[in-house]
């Protein structure tokens, strides 16, 4: 079965919101990181805020490995509201999420990633809908924007992975559950 791997950027505070706001050095470490991330993944889940932002942006960057990655791969956007930015392999999955996941879970295929969608992860999270969570944490304390982590409910991880990029960027892996 498919695995379910959410990738975050973050502040040491949990700041989660305008990660370009506060990484300010993005090193080779951090790129190897990303690019075995997305060598697994086949399907994107997106929040509706990221796809607006990312489907601006992303199309006509050259910011490799994730503008071809993301470009390419199917990209389903969790919305109720229908899509209206032209963006390449973009599908709208609207009603309950659980059933969404498991459907494309099921499915023959590599894993799925959830992208930079904050609600959508912590809804995930929330409905142990995640099975892997991948944070680059920046060494930074941010003091404002959303965070990914608020009053929730409690989510057990194991810690799997532990690397220090040169910049001092954590890169950590978690099995949820």
């Amino acid at each position: 079965m498919r695995r379910v791997v959410a990738y975050m950027l973050m502040s040491l505070d949990g700041v989660a919101e305008e990660p370009s706001d506060f990484i300010t050095e993005w090193d080779d470490v951090m790129d190897d990181n990303l690019a075995r991330v997305i060598a697994t993944q086949d399907t994107v889940l997106l929040g509706r805020h990221m796809y607006e932002e990312w489907a601006r942006f992303w199309p006509e960057s050259d910011i490799e490995p994730f503008a071809s990655f993301i470009n390419a791969v199917p990209k389903y956007v969790v919305t109720s509201s229908e899509l209206t930015t032209p963006w390449s392999n973009c599908s709208r999955v609207d009603g309950d999420l659980a059933a969404v996941v498991a459907e494309l879970k099921s499915a023959d295929g590599g894993d799925i990633g959830v992208h930079g969608s904050i609600a959508l992860t912590q809804s995930m999270l929330e409905a142990g809908l995640v099975d892997d969570l991948h944070l680059v944490v920046a060494p930074v304390l941010q003091g404002h924007g959303r965070p990914l982590f608020v009053d929730r409910t409690s989510v057990p991880l194991t810690l799997t992975s532990c690397v220090t990029s040169p910049s001092g960027a954590l890169l950590l892996e978690y099995r949820v559950g």
